[in-house]
């Protein structure tokens, strides 16, 4: 599903439940075989898009502690637009400080009805319930480019 123009929100929701029951594997993004929660936006990004415009480097569980810059973040910036109003659209890439005052760690696709996909460590991706506890924890939200 390559769109030029940009996928609607209902394209990006049903394109990223094609990816639930994937094994978490770190540093993997491969529907069906495994994928991180990074993997799972870059595997998105490749079928709504094409190639990826960036590939990241290799990088451990633990880089955004080591590091402790906003590399997500950085990330995407430079390739997604970023939404500010607060509300909470499906289709929309969110991103989580899963430690408050932390680096975001953390992403995921937003579903609508309070809900998202995202690659779970030790499961596989799923579609959890955007709790309180989520809630409190996103560090920014972004949309891809040219959604309808």
């Amino acid at each position: 599903m390559n769109l030029p123009n940009g996928p609607s929100r209902d394209q990006i929701v049903a394109a990223a439940r094609t990816w639930l029951g994937t094994p978490y594997v770190h540093q993997a993004s491969a529907k069906g075989a495994g994928t991180d929660c990074l993997g799972l936006v870059r595997g998105l990004w490749r079928e709504l898009y094409g190639a990826e415009p960036e590939v990241p480097p290799p990088y451990t569980p633990d880089w955004i502690e080591r590091h402790g810059d906003e590399r997500l973040i950085g990330a995407a910036n430079r390739w997604m637009v970023a939404r500010t109003d607060g509300a909470l659209l499906p289709g929309d890439v969110v991103l989580f400080r899963i430690m408050p005052g932390g680096p975001a760690k953390h992403m995921g696709v937003l579903t609508g009805d309070d809900r998202f996909i995202h690659a779970y460590a030790g499961r596989s991706v799923c579609e959890s319930w955007l709790s309180r506890w989520w809630k409190a924890r996103i560090a920014g939200l972004y949309v891809f480019p040219g959604v309808q």
